[in-house]
């Protein structure tokens, strides 16, 4: 890594660093700095000396605390290599004793049973009563699981999409997250993310699930619309229409969608645009405009045409992150 990525952005960055940022960039504040009164500009602080400037002893600390974070939740050195037949521990937390996982291999919990496995060096997962799970891959840029019934809570501290969980409706990208994920009897699943980041694929379609939020999926269908979880149970409802009962009933979903939305919901408004017909996204354009202003740059146009650049400023404006965080981690967009 070049020392001038560490002051003006250019060079090599470090995975490392490049995690740090990921995590403290969503705390970034928006607004202006506060200007300190005169006599609360300085004060002292024995262990760093009189007269240290507030600005600079809050820096001081707040970078400490960072090493701190780093040094126990940062990322974990990554094996270069997985020689043949590698596996992952598994420790029982409830139950029946457990072992190890090979690629290839399945590990079912029965009713009575909870266990812990780890995700190679890179994070860990919780395994819940009645689960089955096969470890499809455990590659240095690959770790990747099945889950084909039940529930697992997964923390991963690596840089992001070096882990994968495969339900049968659609794919959980580990973006730099921590998150829970339940698959039904019928294939369907739901995932809440606590933490960071996580990207739910299938097919092209692609949702991104920051924390406080959930996402359902439908076999077929793929991923629903992301949403907050403090939403309305009403809104949920009618976004769970819109996803998935198909053309019937469609539009008016969408209109009751669009009625209830709160601001906060505009990350809901904002997924939906790329995911009606053209005819349509002017409506959503209309209220997501209503929630959240268009920022100067984006244009009714363009947004129906989904320019990708004037999607990420909008999003950029949701308050959520930047858009440059996960766009870098995810594949093919799908508009323009």
């Amino acid at each position: 890594m070049r020392d001038d990525y560490l002051w003006d952005g250019s060079g090599e960055p470090d995975p490392e660093v490049e995690r740090l940022e990921f995590v403290l960039g969503k705390l970034r504040l928006h607004r202006p700095a506060p200007e300190w009164p005169r006599r609360v500009a300085q004060f002292p602080l024995p262990w760093l000396g009189a007269g240290i400037p507030l600005r600079a002893a809050v820096a001081a600390m707040l970078l400490l605390a960072a090493g701190v974070w780093v040094s126990t939740r940062g990322p974990r050195p990554i094996p270069e290599s997985v020689p043949p037949g590698s596996a992952w521990d598994i420790t029982s937390l409830e139950g029946r004793p457990m072992g190890r996982l090979r690629v290839g291999e399945s590990l079912e919990t029965d009713a009575a049973s909870r266990a812990k496995m780890n995700v190679g060096a890179i994070g860990e997962m919780e395994i819940e009563p009645n689960t089955l799970v096969r470890l499809l891959a455990a590659r240095p840029k690959e770790n990747r699981v099945a889950l084909d019934r039940g529930s697992i809570a997964v923390q991963i501290w690596a840089p992001p999409r070096l882990f994968f969980v495969n339900t049968p409706s659609a794919v959980a990208v580990d973006l730099g997250c921590a998150y829970t994920l339940e698959v039904d009897a019928a294939g369907g699943s739901l995932l809440r993310t606590t933490m960071g980041w996580v990207g739910f694929e299938w097919n092209g379609r692609e949702s991104f699930v920051p924390a406080g939020a959930a996402c359902a999926t439908q076999p077929g269908l793929g991923p629903g619309t992301p949403y907050f979880e403090d939403s309305s149970e009403a809104f949920r409802a009618v976004l769970a229409r819109f996803d998935f009962s198909g053309e019937t009933g469609r539009a008016a979903a969408l209109s009751a969608v669009l009625t209830q939305a709160r601001p906060r919901d505009a990350l809901t408004l904002w997924h939906i645009l790329s995911r009606v017909p053209d005819a349509e996204r002017g409506r959503v354009y209309d209220r997501l405009a209503e929630l959240v202003p268009a920022p100067a740059g984006v244009t009714r146009q363009g947004v129906q045409g989904l320019n990708r650049h004037m999607l990420d400023l909008w999003w950029d404006a949701l308050g959520l992150g930047e858009a440059s965080w996960w766009r870098r981690w995810k594949g093919p967009y799908p508009g323009k």
